[in-house]
């Protein structure tokens, strides 16, 4: 229960997590002026204008300094828990998602619940707190609309993880008010709200993102790092996709409003996206054509996540002793050679030696390349998914040809020949060849779960996956229809009696 209020109330310091050893602390530490100030009556959530400023750095900095949810995770729940990697190590942390015997206990899913609302919390802070300083005149209007609206794309990119993990969650958008002996009654039940209804979920995304084109900065191509209207028209293309809220006139639109953005387009050479300068000791590029939202490490600053995967190119042993998450499964492989993607293929998974045998030779090991070094950058948006979602988009219209068109665009990138007749036949056809497309080139960046979920294609093809990849540890039960939900952390359901768990758990 306490947990819950904290949430609501002020959006408090990171927890410490037991299940794992790789929590960092934040650069900023919470401080009253950026948490909150408790009244009789309610919170007075920020102070003043620097105490909005720095509010919103804060939430530009979860993006860096919150790893282990806002990206490890997401890769493995996204490609570890789909056809497109193993676990890569052992224990009930992560063997559970290559083997579909996930349950209400797993560290991961308690980590990502109660980090989430953390991070709505401090989201609400800023979107809260702003409105008495703009009615004083402490922050101007246009600050007012542009330092909101990226509260608010904050807050639909966190809630969208949520239900697309879990379905639906507690909307909170308020800073709850002090419970006092004349409001318990009224207040008290605000601090143990349920669940709202996925619908109810999606519309709340929805009209924070739509806040947010209109109002949030403008998308500047020379810093691909800023929550821009850019960034929440790429949401929204990625929001209609989904079933609650399917809508595919308006993935078309909003995506068709990124690849007109002044500045994008998808890099010439794939490799630049993810390539590391051995001379600079540095990534290849920062602020690539198609990133809509990057986040970036500095020389000397790098980020700490790349040797879970592999080798980090910076430091080449460091943390090479242990077998490392999300490794690449032979069913990827396979697929790439199958379509002779080399370009791809060299770009997303390399080959080393290692003291370990988990899945492969340990003479001969393939590992995730997309992350190699503490400077790479990450993409929590790039042009790529957006072109490919139109495409599955205009295939679920029927519209063969526009489908084809664009992911053509994807493939003269990786240097592969257009889509054969054959492919484009039919819209049965055409949605799986985007989705096929979509697998090598998004692969390990953490949708491949998602887009299996989207289009009802769960149990075709993870269901026989140990007949097609006879190296994958073998399955604990068979997917069916409750399984594109993931179950409600116990901890969550322990701390609050309203929440209710999902079906099949």
């Amino acid at each position: 229960m306490k947990t819950i209020i904290k949430y609501m109330a002020m959006g408090v310091s990171v927890l410490a997590l037991a299940s794992c050893s790789l929590d960092y602390e934040p650069i900023s530490t919470p401080t009253e002026l950026t948490e909150g100030v408790s009244t009789d009556t309610a919170t007075a959530v920020l102070k003043d204008r620097a105490a909005a400023q720095d509010q919103l750095k804060n939430l530009y900095e979860l993006l860096r300094n919150r790893q282990e949810h806002w990206h490890l995770d997401c890769l493995l729940i996204g490609d570890s828990h789909s056809d497109n990697a193993y676990a890569g190590t052992t224990g009930a942390e992560v063997e559970p998602y290559e083997t579909n015997a996930i349950d209400a206990s797993n560290s991961v899913l308690k980590r990502d619940w109660s980090r989430y609302l953390e991070d709505i919390a401090k989201a609400n802070v800023l979107i809260n707190g702003l409105e008495p300083l703009h009615a004083s005149g402490q922050v101007g209007d246009t600050e007012y609309r542009q330092w909101k609206a990226q509260g608010e794309l904050m807050r639909a990119m966190i809630m969208f993880q949520m239900a697309r993990l879990w379905g639906s969650f507690p909307v909170i958008t308020s800073i709850a008010k002090t419970i006092t002996a004349g409001n318990v009654e009224e207040v008290y039940p605000t601090y143990f709200p349920p669940r709202s209804t996925s619908e109810e979920c999606y519309q709340q995304i929805i009209s924070d993102l739509q806040d947010a084109e209109a109002n949030a900065p403008d998308f500047n191509p020379a810093d691909r790092t800023l929550l821009t209207k850019t960034v929440a028209q790429a949401m929204l293309a990625k929001v209609y996709a989904e079933k609650p809220v399917q809508d595919y006139g308006k993935v078309v639109e909003y995506a068709e409003k990124v690849r007109k953005a002044s500045g994008m387009a998808l890099e010439p050479d794939f490799m630049t996206l993810w390539g590391w300068n051995e001379t600079a000791k540095d990534c290849v590029k920062r602020n690539t054509s198609e990133g809509i939202l990057e986040v970036h490490w500095s020389a000397g600053a790098g980020n700490w996540e790349s040797w879970m995967y592999g080798r980090s190119l910076e430091n080449y042993d460091y943390y090479f002793t242990w077998a490392k998450w999300i490794t690449p499964s032979r069913d990827l492989i396979n697929d790439f050679l199958k379509e002779n993607d080399t370009i791809r293929l060299n770009q997303t998974v390399v080959y080393y030696a290692c003291t370990w045998s988990n899945y492969y030779p340990a003479s001969h090991y393939p590992f995730m390349y997309k992350y190699r070094s503490g400077y790479n950058n990450q993409y929590k948006l790039r042009l790529a998914d957006i072109i490919l979602l139109e495409a599955e988009a205009y295939a679920y219209q029927g519209n063969m040809a526009k489908s084809a068109e664009l992911v053509n665009i994807v493939r003269t990138r990786a240097k592969l020949p257009a889509l054969d007749a054959a492919k484009i036949a039919s819209k049965e056809a055409m949605v799986e060849a985007v989705l096929h497309e979509r697998r090598l080139e998004l692969a390990l960046e953490g949708e491949r779960w998602f887009d299996l979920c989207r289009n009802n294609k769960v149990e075709e093809y993870l269901n026989d996956i140990n007949s097609r990849d006879p190296g994958r540890l073998a399955q604990r039960k068979k997917f069916d229809e409750n399984s594109y939900l993931l179950p409600m952390p116990q901890s969550a359901l322990d701390e609050n009696n309203n929440l209710q768990q999902n079906p099949g758990y």
